[in-house]
């Protein structure tokens, strides 16, 4: 990282601007960054798109770095004016981010770019169609681990992901859970890959999954066969679809 606010190039390619995280003090592309803006009363209210109107500020997503500038007051030392950040800030950003990140999943099933269930997400892989793989964390490992492994075999680039719990990653498909999906290459996944960054700083759960690993990184497995059976979704007649 760099101090500034310049615009960073890399071979004479511009690769975005850069901003200052208020509490590293470091500056860097704003992919793994979050906006911040004064609302009234001189709330902090994140501005997770950055297109709020006003000035703004920028923390890197990092939950120890998001409590520190709680604590310290940071957000006050950087607007230069009195600034109320919630105590809670790094949990209602998780959330927030958590949320956004279903949703772009969900637009994205809308525009067909988007599968779930076991074959439909292993077909992809299989066309190299997929540019981002979801696996449900707290999912059963057996069926994590062979999409994974087949992700990684395929020779394309394929994002592997394990942030969201098998609830939120449904809601994204409309239906009560789902372990596995697959997002084709393009906007949508790469719009997602940021997100999860971010996500990832606020999470304890790994942003690249590894397929060796056996532990589930968090909560319990639900039943799955080695066939990575979804449990109420196929037996309700909302498997693969």
């Amino acid at each position: 990282m760099t101090r500034g606010g310049a615009t960073r190039t890399r071979g004479g390619t511009k690769i975005g601007p850069e901003r200052r995280c208020i509490a590293t003090g470091e500056s860097g592309p704003t992919g793994s960054l979050v906006r911040f803006v004064l609302g009234p009363g001189g709330q902090v209210v994140p501005d997770l798109a950055a297109k709020l109107p006003g000035r703004g500020v920028w923390l890197t997503a990092d939950r120890n770095l998001v409590d520190r500038a709680v604590k310290k007051k940071l957000f006050s030392r950087a607007f230069r004016t009195q600034a109320n950040a919630p105590a809670d800030l790094a949990a209602a950003l998780e959330e927030m981010i958590a949320r956004r990140l279903i949703d772009l999943i969900g637009l994205a099933r809308k525009a067909g770019q988007a599968v779930t269930g076991f074959e439909k997400v292993r077909a992809r892989l299989k066309e190299g169609a997929a540019g981002v793989l979801f696996e449900a964390h707290d999912g059963a490992a057996d069926g994590r681990q062979k999409l994974s492994r087949l992700a990684m075999a395929s020779g394309a680039e394929v994002q592997i992901i394990d942030l969201l719990d098998s609830a939120e990653l449904g809601l994204a498909f409309g239906r009560d859970f789902a372990i596995h999906a697959a997002l084709d290459r393009g906007g949508f996944a790469d719009r997602a890959i940021r997100e999860a960054e971010r996500l990832a700083g606020l999470r304890t759960h790994r942003l690249i999954s590894d397929p060796a690993d056996t532990q589930v990184s968090g909560g319990a497995a639900r039943p799955a066969s080695n066939d990575g059976y979804e449990g109420p979704d196929v037996a309700s007649g909302q498997g693969d679809r």
